[in-house]
């Protein structure tokens, strides 16, 4: 063998207690060592015990004091032979080394009462503890996660010893350190440990490393880990996989899964092999940025090697696909997850059970907690409080209230989120009353509402116009110690304003600044919009000013309630400024802001520029809602474009934007109040006019001699029937019977045209009822014939032959009636 290689051979470390004792560690030592543990046991004259045998051998028990705290294994016994050795009036008082034994028997039993007693004493007495007991004290300290005084012995040895514990005990105090957030005293920990670190009394290995750069990516500090990783191991070289997969978790959490992805294909051309530690980590990584593509492929590449999925990634996976908006088969994926060998958990459920309630799959998240229930597992809070907001939501309060019964009868106490998803959703359901009642109940059980239930609850009462009950919910939550933050000040100040009491919403907005509170963006356009509504426009715009003094910037809903303000106070010059001001600010106008300007042109009668405006909206990509579709559709009413409307209508029907009550009113009033003879007249309509069926009905049923109003309604179902609009056409049907304009032949057959285009021919009878006599259902066949024009080609002409076969049946039932006249004659 070379001197080389023996050079490097270094001889086992053990160190020998440094004991002034002459003895040896021989049989007869051992023996007495024994006899002492045995005597010990004793209850009766052990003390004479001890004094008889300690004489027979003529051995001091200072020399053998440390053998006996080492072989001892009851800590009792320990203490009581320590009290007995340290009240003896003669011999050798105990060292170092009989100390630091009795030192490491008590931190391994974890007494650490009698252990800081034993230390006082020692330094009392100026005696020094091993090394090697001081780390095993300071590694007991550190696992029952006393941290505080584990540092403190930690800096006590290096100061009085000279050294740091040993490579366990460092590791110990590494890691609670880590745990605990405390990672800045770590690494100045472990810089230490490199610098003493000797080779021999080693106090520094790979684990220690491990845990440094563990804590470090938890701070998200990944790049100053990898560092550290280069020091010790030099640049480039990443010692083992679990290294690798430490820095790969840490890159995907702080949303670097590029870089992540990098390491991960450096490990495999090292040669190591993925586990399922780096799998997880990089498929966590891409549910992060939604990359499904890439998580399916990792998927197929753990399946060829015979890994499996572990629960936790597929629960993120499922998550992840909820919060990108992607569609999730809850069946269909718990069929899979088992195929794949993979178990769901409660998390699972929960994740589905969520998922499926935001989608508005109530009752198939109802089965999927059954189905937990069924496979053994225990439903938590997490399970049943979807399904209390949802079914609260959709005004199934008896299921509500069922499932928060379930959850107590489960040992799971409804807390506040649970209470408040209740809550939430009879508010928005408008059972104010009933909302209230659970708050009553919610108190009785102990669990007191807070500011974000009060203002739930404020919020449903305001809304309400119950401004007197706000007031006492106020007192009630100030009595309860509650104290009103920024979102309840707006809730009050919306109340207020609704109520039309601007003073006191102004009184509360200014309370709310004295307090030092920030109102925030949606606190100034509560109030802003109030200040709108009662026409004060340069408060309003004062408002503004105060919110950027403060660091806020205005939002859409800023700039489009003054907008709408100035629109209402017949100020279209200052509409159109703030909208400037608004686009300068690079705050993109909306749906409401441009619906708003548009109806400042209307009132002013310049629909031209309305109409532009309208197109522009749609140019950057917003769509028109009911309201914009509505003022364009009565302004050009108002000014006897009738084709115009009608195209606008068309175009609405189109789009699937569902007209309401308004619109039908434009429509109605502006056919009504506008002659045929005046609608053939606009020449520059006259193609629009061709295109439009609402007109074109129109026009028929005048003609045929239906008067103006019935004509309107029946061209306007027409529409609707056309567009498959069958839900609204029906509800205006019904609107209209209730007005006194009874079904007729026309509005029969739009109905009918409108049911067979859903494919529900078969069941016509259930939902709509036919009264008309012979003459009628010709009436109706005319139309449905020129409705059928209107019919996409192929498409088969159902309504106009249910009517045929009414005619025969009708003509059928006549010739009988007919008959049997005769022969009763």
């Amino acid at each position: 063998m070379s001197k080389t290689l023996l050079s490097r051979i270094k001889p086992y470390h053990n160190p020998k207690p440094t004991s002034s004792s002459p003895f040896p560690f021989r049989p007869y030592i051992k023996k007495l060592v024994n006899d002492i543990i045995e005597i010990l046991k004793t209850r009766d004259q052990w003390e004479e015990t001890l004094e008889t045998r300690f004489a027979e051998d003529d051995v001091l028990v200072s020399d053998i004091a440390h053998l006996v705290f080492d072989r001892v294994r009851n800590v009792e016994l320990g203490l009581k032979f320590f009290d007995w050795a340290s009240r003896r009036p003669y011999g050798c008082s105990l060292d170092g080394c009989a100390y630091s034994s009795l030192l490491k028997l008590l931190a391994k039993s974890r007494v650490f009462s009698e252990l800081e007693l034993v230390l006082e004493d020692m330094k009392t007495e100026k005696i020094l503890p091993t090394r090697e007991a001081m780390s095993v004290v300071i590694q007991a300290y550190s696992t029952s996660g006393l941290i505080e005084k584990s540092l403190e012995l930690y800096y006590f040895g290096v100061k009085t010893l000279d050294s740091v514990p040993d490579v366990f005990a460092c590791n110990s105090l590494l890691n609670v350190l880590v745990k605990d957030g405390r990672v800045e005293i770590a690494r100045r920990l472990y810089d230490e440990m490199i610098e003493r670190d000797n080779g021999e009394n080693g106090c520094v290995d790979n684990y220690s490393t491990c845990i440094m750069v563990k804590g470090l990516c938890k701070e998200g500090k990944v790049e100053e880990a990898r560092k550290l990783i280069e020091n010790m191991w030099g640049e480039g070289c990443i010692p083992n996989v679990v290294f690798y997969n430490t820095l790969i978790d840490g890159y995907c959490k702080i949303g670097n899964v590029e870089r992540a992805n990098e390491l991960f294909k450096e490990l495999k051309l090292k040669g190591f092999l993925p586990t399922l530690e780096t799998y997880g980590a990089m498929i966590n990584g891409f549910c992060k940025e939604g990359d499904f593509e890439a998580i399916d492929r990792l998927s197929m590449e753990m399946n060829a090697r015979g890994l499996v999925i572990n629960v936790q990634v597929y629960n993120n996976i499922i998550n992840a696909r909820y919060k990108h908006g992607c569609m999730v088969k809850a069946m269909e994926t718990l069929r899979s997850m088992i195929m794949n060998g993979c178990e769901p958990d409660i998390v699972t459920y929960n994740t589905l059970i969520s998922g499926s309630c935001g989608e508005g799959k109530v009752h198939e998240a109802d089965k999927l907690l059954e189905r937990a229930i069924e496979m053994g597992l225990r439903p938590n809070k997490l399970s049943y409080t979807p399904l209390v907001h949802a079914y609260s939501r959709k005004g199934e309060f008896v299921r509500a209230s069922d499932l928060l019964i379930k959850m107590t009868e489960r040992g799971h106490k409804p807390d506040l989120v649970t209470y408040g998803a209740l809550i939430h959703g009879l508010v928005v359901s408008g059972e104010i009353d009933v909302a209230l009642t659970i708050r009553d109940k919610m108190v009785e059980r102990g669990v007191l509402p807070d500011a974000g239930i009060y203002n739930l609850l404020m919020s449903g009462l305001c809304k309400k116009g119950r401004l007197p009950a706000v007031k006492l919910l106020l007192a009630e939550m100030l009595d309860q110690n509650v104290l009103p933050d920024a979102f309840v000040y707006a809730t009050l100040v919306d109340g207020f304003i609704r109520n039309g009491e601007l003073d006191e919403a102004k009184k509360l907005f200014e309370l709310t600044l004295e307090k030092g509170m920030d109102p925030g963006v949606v606190g100034y356009n509560t109030m802003i919009k109030g200040y709108c509504k009662f026409g004060m426009m340069k408060e309003a715009v004062s408002c503004i000013h105060n919110m950027t003094k403060g660091h806020l910037s205005p939002d859409k809903f800023t700039y489009s309630t003054i907008i709408d303000g100035y629109v209402k106070q017949h100020d279209l010059d200052g509409a159109l400024r703030m909208f400037r001001e608004m686009v300068k600010h690079n705050c993109k106008p909306n749906v409401v802001t441009y619906t708003s300007l548009i109806n400042g042109f209307c009132r002013n009668g310049d629909s031209c520029t309305a109409e532009k405006t309208f197109r522009e909206m749609q140019s950057c990509g917003l769509e028109p809602n009911v309201v914009t579709y509505s003022i364009l559709i009565g302004s050009f009413c108002k000014e006897g474009k009738l084709a115009k409307a009608s195209s606008f209508f068309e175009q609405m029907l189109t789009k699937k934007c569902i007209p309401n009550d308004v619109t039908f009113h434009y429509l109605v009033n502006g056919f009504t109040n506008n002659s045929p003879s005046a609608i053939s007249k606009k020449g520059d309509e006259s193609q629009e006019h061709e295109m439009s069926i609402l007109l074109d009905f129109f026009v028929r049923m005048i003609s045929d001699g239906w008067v103006p109003r019935t004509a309107a309604y029946n061209s306007i179902l027409i529409c609707l029937c056309q567009h498959r609009m069958l839900k609204t056409a029906l509800q205006l049907n019904e609107k209209m019977t209730r007005k006194g304009f009874l079904p007729d032949s026309i509005s029969f057959a739009a109905l009918l045209h409108g049911v067979c285009s859903e494919g529900r021919s078969k069941e016509w009878k259930n939902i709509i009822s036919c009264n008309l006599n012979g003459q009628e259902l010709q009436i109706a066949i005319k139309y449905s014939l020129i409705l059928d024009q209107y019919l996409p080609q192929g498409t088969n002409f159902e309504a106009s032959l249910i009517l045929q076969n009414l005619v025969e049946e009708y003509n059928s039932h006549n010739l009988e009636v007919n008959n049997l006249k005769v022969g009763v004659t």
